[in-house]
């Protein structure tokens, strides 16, 4: 028995579904269960061998000791070429931060913001740690509605009409963890000329998976519009596009008020970004491009596969959003509620997903299904589902 007394806001702090889905599926494995994994949101891919190769030359070159708390000169410059030549935007390294992967710009973004009285708007369904950080913070969450009518697109209007005069900060995501979707041009537009009336509320675009669109579709970065430049966070990073997940190696672009007080946050919280590291993703931002682009092309053959046979299943359908590495079902159809589906599917047939109810409320009724496995486990999982159903 602990005599240790905690803090009241630890109560308040949120997880990772999908992370404890795969400690359950490999705990089942480990018993001799074949289990095919659709749960956890990760490249299957390995890093590829010039961007490896890179962090093991780093070491050997002596790169072991601190660098700067926002990251080297040179990784961030590299930062800047890539965003100028993908978004055709201009960034100052000066305001790009390099972190340890896609969660501590989230983390800094809400605590930069959040306090009680304040209230922060974040995607629903979306990725749990936004919800998650932002009670942790004290300040009052607002769930902006992904709904599948609109391909699990934002609404502007919508997000507008929530807006207060206690809103701090507003969360997006395109494309979008769980959901997929993708949301238009047409409807940033409208969002970006609506926040000139509202000068207070600052922004983070979630664009972590940028470089993974499908069906035509192209990226809309929100450093497009200079216009919110000057209260823009924009979160990007290479634990997906390189297969890179476990490197933890990310960035964001902060507006000039904002950059001195995350980079005090970086120096409280982890210091530096490890060297080799960032020396990887150097390679990884001015090397070639071709295992990005097979990869990104494999997904989307996968895709037309695992949202055909989802569709064939009987009790769910998908739609076809087009983004990331997700696809995110109706299963209302089954008469299961998502966490049953998660769970049935888990134990009976095998087959790894995450409960839609794990990225919000809003998310019943629907589960995520990573496509980030080989096609061949894919049509072996919808047949799997397919006997239980």
């Amino acid at each position: 028995m602990t005599g240790m007394i905690f803090a009241d806001s630890l109560s308040r702090l949120g997880t990772e579904s999908a992370f404890m889905v795969l400690a359950r599926a490999q705990k089942l494995a480990a018993q001799g269960k074949d289990i095919i994994n659709l749960g956890i949101g990760q490249p299957d891919f390995r890093t590829p061998d010039h961007i490896v190769e890179a962090g093991i030359k780093a070491l050997r070159d002596g790169h072991h000791g601190y660098t700067p708390a926002n990251g080297i000169p040179a990784l961030r410059e590299a930062v800047a070429a890539d965003l100028n030549a993908r978004h055709g935007v201009e960034v100052n390294p000066d305001n790009v931060v390099v972190v340890p992967g896609g969660k501590p710009t989230m983390f800094f973004a809400v605590m930069m913001f959040g306090q009680p009285g304040v209230e922060i708007m974040y995607p629903n369904p979306g990725f749990p740690i936004y919800e998650s950080v932002i009670r942790y913070s004290g300040a009052t969450p607002v769930p902006i509605s992904l709904e599948e009518k609109n391909g699990f697109a934002f609404s502007a209007e919508d997000v507008l009409s929530k807006i207060t005069d206690r809103t701090r900060l507003i969360i997006i995501n395109s494309p979008a963890n769980p959901t997929g979707g993708v949301t238009p041009k047409e409807e940033i537009d409208k969002l970006v000329a609506g926040l000139l009336d509202h000068p207070h509320v600052a922004l983070m675009s979630d664009e972590i998976y940028s470089q993974m669109l499908y069906g035509g579709r192209e990226h809309v970065s929100l450093l497009q519009y200079p216009e919110i430049r000057d209260r823009l966070i924009m979160l990007d990073g290479w634990s997906k596009t390189y297969a890179m997940t476990g490197w933890r190696l990310g960035y964001a672009v902060w507006p000039d008020a904002a950059v001195d007080h995350v980079t005090r946050l970086c120096i409280n919280d982890h210091s530096c970004v490890n060297a080799p590291t960032q020396y990887a993703g150097l390679a990884a931002l001015t090397g070639p491009q071709d295992a990005v682009r097979d990869m990104v092309a494999q997904f989307d053959a996968r895709r037309e596969v695992i949202v055909r046979e989802l569709n064939t299943l009987p009790g769910i359908s998908c739609t076809d959003c087009g983004g990331a590495f997700y696809a995110f079902p109706n299963i209302t159809g089954t008469g299961l509620t998502a966490k049953q589906a998660q769970d049935r599917f888990l134990d009976e047939a095998g087959v790894a997903t995450v409960a839609g109810t794990s990225f919000g409320a809003r998310g019943e009724g629907y589960l995520r299904f990573s496509y980030a496995n080989s096609t061949e486990n894919i049509l072996e999982a919808m047949a799997r589902i397919r006997k239980l159903l």
